[in-house]
């Protein structure tokens, strides 16, 4: 057992700290004048705050740099098996005070510029989001990226480096507009381009037979240019890659235009083939079949594939005789990760390079396929479901629509023989679909091609096994599994909420960031008084923040005593933000009714952006927007409620919404959010839910017990009961009061008297055409929503259980869910030791 410290040993390491501190502020001054001067060229005369943002990042980049090496170094000198993560889709946000965080020299970074009379903070807010995500999706991918450094796998992100990301929202007479996102109009310090890595990709053509086989000729090519991003792992010296393509046109573009001397044509149709990597799709849980969009796929696939295959190939392992390679050790080494059905077109594209390019068998090709390829679904919604139309898919790439033919028959025939005769099954598994025009359905080609398949929830699992993928679960029921979804408590504690922070490491030590079970330890303080104190005080410092940040950006000046009720997500019919416009409603009707009843204050946020082309989502919008313009704008009401539309809601936004949120609106209707991830930022930071048994919201009741969450709704199987019966609105409509006032003042132009039908359409969705069932969730979600206001007035028993969230939180960390993959999917053990601190000189 090891002596305790003596003071003196503590005084000394204490001091040996102050030391390092000082060496290393020392360090990131003289570095970031460097910068300042030979990087931007600029001296402290001319500097805009910019060039400083810039000096800075660039200084937090010299100190990953050495890692990065070194980490490629030691996956080189170990070879162990690689995972590689496809995504269309990362939603990064920023990266500066994440690195520095990751790195341990925030506190550096900060006192340094701190004495040369610069505010960090202004320099943090220059920085542009890397917006190359829609949602939850995208999201997902930016938090794993950052488990499986923080975990040690040898683990990369491959994906598009759109020029613009999803748009920027503005919000102009209460109607959604849409702005380009010109994320790189000024560079992103981050990224290293790497043209020595250019890849060729092929599109169109037509396949002939040759004595050797199949040959994709006629080909047009566009080259796939990778740009590198750093990612830190967690204080461990691991930094690992994300690697973004952009399409390049090829030198010797458009000979034909040369030859006519029309040299200004052939310059400017460089283009075309560069829109691939132009611009994000912004659309979420929608599928939209065009061309653009199947091209951006393929160019993602198959420039990845061709970097995995080279970096295997450089490996020991898959050089047999210098000549020829032996990929029988390919699945053992590298591992495929599908985000979605977006990368599918991954399964063929490998199935071609191994059958055409590499002369393997076709069993040898497909073996090795389906035991490196996972697939990963997102969505129960059937139009989220990418289904390509086979006469674009024979234009584009005709060489993967006969391998996916072929992958058909051989699927089919399997089904045959285990379920002979029954051919409605095999209509149903096909990966062909025969109604009207003819389609391949990318979701179920990604379950024949793979060797997981997993959702993203334990009910959504659940329902991919019941419901979507019935018959594929029925005939490999091993294949089917379920990988909970989490978050990075890096960015979505440490980060966004450090006055949080340093309560809890105060309480429980330092090492919860990386093993975040530790918040259980919390649960014995949820009841003592002095805690609480400590929990509520930074929760009102984080509701002033915010609250002072809106006012300057919408004028409306927020009661921060109110509680803040906030419902931040994509716009989305299924999402329900509806049936929180009718809850303001409702309530703005009992204000009406009884101006001196006892009433909770309550300033109600609602943020999220809708797909350009989604009409009612749009219209959602601008009614709250409305409703918001006649809620605040009546003294009557006053400081008791106020509506507040967040405009272009994005990563950066949410760091500083989820501090300091109250209560989160998690009301999607039962068995359509395949996990939502939203929910457990607000859970982490102290925020009470209020939502249905849907997604993850049912496994955080159970990590925390009915008693701290609020429940409301029909279940599934209700849900499931309903759909069979048959909803009908009107019933609903007739029969209760609140719900007839509500669409009575909808449709009768209430919250838009200048144009009495503005509101028609969603007063006839909500009458005829609800897929969502919001009149039937009603009456049980207004009196959840009375039980949150009484609860919220008996502040000791809300900040109890407040506490009980943030210790119950554990299991909603994005490394337990990597360290699952890892284990039960990929095949590789996750670690948690440190890599060796580089030297500055890499040998």
């Amino acid at each position: 057992m090891s002596k305790p410290q003596s003071d003196i040993e503590k005084r000394k390491q204490i001091s040996v700290r102050g030391i390092a501190q000082v060496e290393n502020v020392t360090e990131v001054k003289k570095t970031f004048n460097r910068h300042l001067h030979y990087t931007l060229v600029k001296d402290r005369n001319v500097a805009t705050a910019r060039d400083y943002y810039f000096a800075l990042a660039h200084s937090v980049k010299d100190n990953l740099v050495s890692r990065w090496i070194r980490t490629q170094q030691f996956y080189y000198e170990k070879d162990p098996k690689r995972v590689y993560y496809l995504s269309l889709e990362y939603y990064m946000g920023r990266s500066l005070q994440n690195t520095m965080i990751n790195l341990g020299i925030n506190s550096s970074c900060d006192e340094a510029m701190y004495q040369m009379g610069l505010d960090i903070e202004e320099l943090e807010d220059l920085e542009e989001d890397a917006g190359l995500g829609n949602g939850g999706l995208g999201r997902l991918a930016a938090c794993f990226l950052d488990s499986m450094a923080t975990l040690g796998l040898a683990a990369y992100g491959y994906g598009i480096r759109y020029e613009y990301g999803i748009f920027a929202q503005k919000i102009r007479n209460g109607e959604q507009v849409e702005e380009p996102d010109d994320w790189l109009r000024y560079g992103n310090p981050w990224e290293k381009a790497r043209p020595e890595f250019m890849l060729p990709i092929n599109f169109y053509g037509r396949v002939i037979d040759t004595p050797d086989g199949k040959k994709w000729v006629d080909t047009q090519i566009v080259y796939a240019m990778p740009y590198d991003n750093p990612i830190p792992g967690y204080k461990n010296n691991v930094v690992n890659t994300l690697r973004l393509w952009s399409a390049k046109s090829p030198v010797d573009f458009n000979l034909k235009f040369f030859n006519d001397g029309d040299y200004i044509q052939a310059v400017l149709d460089r283009n075309l083939a560069e829109n691939i990597s132009r611009v994000l799709y912004p659309n979420d849980n929608f599928f939209e079949g065009k061309e653009l969009r199947l091209k951006q796929e393929y160019f993602m696939c198959a420039a990845t594939l061709q970097d995995i295959i080279r970096r295997y190939k450089a490996s020991k392992f898959g050089s047999r005789d210098h000549v020829r390679t032996d990929f029988k050790h390919f699945p053992d080494k590298v591992a495929i990760q599908l985000n979605d059905t977006h990368p599918s077109l991954a399964i063929p594209e490998l199935m071609r390079i191994l059958v055409d390019d590499e002369k393997l068998d076709w069993d040898s090709a497909w073996d090795i396929t389906t035991r490196t390829c996972a697939y990963t679904n997102h969505t129960v919604l059937p139009e989220a479901l990418e289904r390509w139309p086979v006469s674009m898919l024979e234009s584009i790439l005709p060489r993967h629509l006969q391998i996916i033919y072929h992958i058909n028959f051989l699927h089919l025939e399997r089904i045959k023989k285990k379920f002979p005769g029954d051919l409605d099954r095999m209509r149903r598994m096909s990966c062909v679909e025969e109604d009207g025009e003819k389609r391949i359905n990318m979701a179920h080609l990604s379950i024949v091609g793979s060797h997981a398949v997993n959702g993203v929830a334990a009910i959504h699992s659940e329902i991919l096994k019941a419901e979507l993928f019935r018959d594929f679960y029925e005939y490999e029921p091993k294949k089917f599994q379920n990988k909970t979804n989490g978050i990075t408590p890096r960015r979505w504690l440490l980060l966004c909420n450090p006055g949080l922070s340093d309560l809890i490491s105060e309480k429980i030590g330092e090492e919860w960031p990386v093993h975040l079970d530790q918040l259980a330890q919390l649960k014995k303080w949820s009841k003592d008084k002095n805690f609480q104190r400590a929990v509520a005080q930074v929760k009102q410092e984080n509701k002033l923040k915010l609250a002072a940040i809106l006012e300057k950006e919408t004028g409306i000046k927020i009661n921060p005593a109110s509680m803040f009720d906030i419902q931040v997500k994509r716009i989305h019919e299924y999402k329900r933000q509806l049936l929180n416009a009718l809850h303001i409603i409702t309530l703005y009707n009992r204000i009406k009714r009884d101006p001196t009843a006892p009433f909770t204050p309550r300033t109600v946020m609602i943020g999220g952006k809708a797909a350009p082309g989604y009409y009612m989502a749009k219209q959602i919008i601008k009614l709250i927007c409305s409703i918001a313009n006649v809620v605040n704008n009546d003294p009557i009401v006053g400081d008791k409620l106020k509506v507040v539309f967040l405009e272009n809601y994005r990563v950066t936004l949410a760091e500083k919404i989820m501090p300091a949120a109250d209560l989160s609106e998690q009301i999607s209707t039962a068995g359509t959010e395949a996990s939502g991830t939203g929910n457990m930022k607000f859970m982490l930071n102290g925020a009470l839910t209020i939502g249905t048994l849907d997604g993850a919201n049912v496994e955080m009741a159970e990590e925390m017990g009915n008693d701290n969450i609020f429940i409301f709704g029909m279940t599934v199987d209700q849900v499931d009961d309903l759909k069979r019966k048959g909803y009908n609105a009107y019933d609903y409509y007739n029969n209760n009061p609140d719900i007839k006032q509500c669409v009575d003042q909808i449709q009768g132009g209430f919250f838009s008297p200048g144009n009495p039908n503005e509101f028609k359409h969603v007063a006839d969705v909500l009458l005829k055409y609800d897929r969502y069932y919001l009149f039937a969730d009603y009456e049980d979600y207004m009196k959840a929503q009375d039980k949150v206001s009484a609860t919220y007035q008996n502040q000791t028993k809300w900040l109890e259980m407040a506490i009980n969230n943030i210790a119950s939180s554990g299991k909603f960390s994005s490394d337990r869910t990597i360290a699952e993959y890892a284990r039960e999917i990929w095949g590789v053990e996750p670690s948690w030791e440190k890599l060796p601190a580089p030297h500055e000189v890499i040998n």
